[in-house]
């Protein structure tokens, strides 16, 4: 897959198969904490949840998202940043740890925001990520999603800081 060609996403309901795969995947230092550990449960949260998967033509299993409960982070409740569910939905995603860092991220979560633009009610989206991620914070700031609170949530025995970022889904995603 060329990351400067044009890249058409295909979003349905996660499978089986690829909830599998997924569960398996393993990123490098420093984005190790968002690998998963293969194990039945991630499986069945994958497939028995608001898990999308996202393919392409050339990949059938390029990415997923999730939507709602199963994409906050405990810390943020600590943090009343959900305090405003009727409004948000949030949002949950990953790509490919072999896709990373090709230039495929902004297209792909331009695709995910149309999705969620005719599916959903919601006027507004809400993800958080890690505070060291900046690969992608700078494409979710791409995107259009703007800077909110910094919390603290426990990930192992460490007291990792995320951002909550936010954007209207009203607005053309490609501004």
């Amino acid at each position: 897959m060329s990351e400067h060609s044009k890249v058409s996403f295909h979003m349905k309901s996660m499978t089986t198969e690829a909830a599998h795969e997924i569960a398996q995947w393993q990123y490098d230092p420093p984005y190790e904490l968002y690998s998963m550990d293969g194990s039945i449960e991630v499986v069945t949260e994958l497939v028995g949840s608001q898990y999308y998967l996202v393919s392409t033509n050339d990949c059938e299993v390029f990415g997923y998202f999730c939507l709602g409960e199963e994409a906050r982070v405990p810390g943020g409740y600590e943090a009343q940043i959900y305090d405003d569910l009727e409004n948000f939905v949030d949002l949950g995603l990953g790509i490919h740890p072999k896709f990373t860092s090709k230039g495929l991220g902004k297209d792909f979560m331009f695709a995910i925001l149309d999705w969620v633009r005719i599916h959903t009610k919601f006027n507004n989206v809400r993800l958080v990520v890690a505070t060291f991620n900046e690969r992608a914070i700078r494409v979710y700031e791409k995107a259009g999603f703007i800077r909110r609170e910094v919390f603290f949530t426990k990930v192992g025995s460490t007291d990792l800081p995320f951002i909550e970022m936010t954007r209207s889904t009203t607005l053309d995603p490609r501004r």
